[in-house]
């Protein structure tokens, strides 16, 4: 959670009563770095007790200049969450904001209308292969993308171009994919203001696309859908949605604060995309397919890591797209 590139300016507060006790490890990281700008928790374990563990949770966000406020009441903190909605936050020494902190949260920018992809996601293009033979070429925009997306590419033969989110649509064409992944990441969909255009050029022409999470929303954007800001947004490893095909209950992973718009079981704004997924708690749109292109995306992670699994039969279902072309 820490290293998701989807939690980039955030600060985030845990539920679970002791954080830490399982150490870290460069495994299970989903990028390079902690992406979080603050933690609030309850209890900071400074011992690691995982015979994975290589180092302290406390002593890594230290390196990283990550501030931990512990031994708060994240019980109260989470229930005026639930009432009042997200909202901004300062982290500071003392018993209570003095003017500094005040001025800082004042100047602090919503998230509403920010562009945070821009600045989570790669900013050179590279290249990965897999072990074994290489069965199709997938380019993926990277927004924020997490490290287990890749390695499950890499895992079905897939070699991967992972190009910087401001990419332009003529590049991905000199690339020649078979097909088009949109990546995770954090922020409002609507700011990023050159992935538009370019999905809506490269998947209009019929390359089989692929998006997860923002990535969902960029596609939705891209055949003239509408987003919003959600109150509370989606967080956890718990979520219930129904796939409206199969009527299959998936338990999935989930981390936004936007969502697709819609009305009456229609993505609103959009002639082109079917809603194909629904959240059970909310009704929120979790998924959506063009009724021509072979493009599709689903809100919540498939790529979880270390799960639930339920979903992971996206990838599947891409790559068999990817073969059938």
């Amino acid at each position: 959670m820490f290293t998701d590139p989807s939690y980039l300016g955030q600060i985030v507060v845990m539920t679970a009563p002791m954080i830490g006790n399982y150490g870290v490890n460069d495994e299970d990281l989903e990028s390079e770095r902690p992406r979080v700008t603050g933690i609030v928790m309850r209890e900071l374990s400074r011992h690691a007790s995982s015979w994975r563990a290589t180092g302290t949770l406390d002593g890594w966000l230290v390196d990283a200049g990550i501030p931990v406020l512990s031994e708060a009441d994240t019980r109260r903190l989470t229930r005026h969450i639930r009432s009042e909605g997200a909202m901004q936050g300062v982290l500071g020494i003392g018993d209570r904001p003095d003017d500094a902190a005040r001025a800082l949260l004042a100047a602090a920018p919503r998230m509403d209308g920010l562009d945070l992809a821009s600045r989570a996601g790669t900013r050179q293009e590279f290249q990965a292969l897999p072990t074994g033979e290489v069965r199709r070429h997938i380019v993926a925009y990277d927004y924020g993308m997490k490290r287990n997306i890749l390695r499950l590419f890499l895992e079905a033969g897939c070699r991967v171009t992972v190009v910087p989110p401001n990419t332009p649509s003529s590049r991905v064409r000199e690339l020649e994919p078979h097909g088009l992944f949109l990546s995770n990441g954090p922020g409002d969909p609507a700011a990023v203001a050159d992935a538009i255009p370019a999905i809506r050029e490269l998947a209009g022409a019929g390359v089989p696309t692929f998006g997860i999470c923002l990535g969902c929303q960029l596609l939705a954007l891209a055949f003239g859908g509408e987003t919003g800001k959600l109150p509370y947004g989606h967080r956890g490893g718990n979520h219930p949605v129904r796939d409206l095909h199969t009527g299959r209950v998936l338990i999935t992973t989930q981390n936004h604060g936007f969502a697709i718009r819609s009305a009456g079981g229609r993505v609103t704004g959009s002639k082109s995309l079917e809603v194909t997924h629904v959240n059970l708690n909310d009704d929120t749109v979790e998924g959506v397919r063009h009724q021509e292109l072979p493009s599709f995306a689903v809100q919540y992670h498939p790529e979880a890591a270390p799960g639930p699994h339920d979903a992971n039969q996206h990838f599947t279902e891409f790559i068999q797209t990817l073969d059938s072309q």
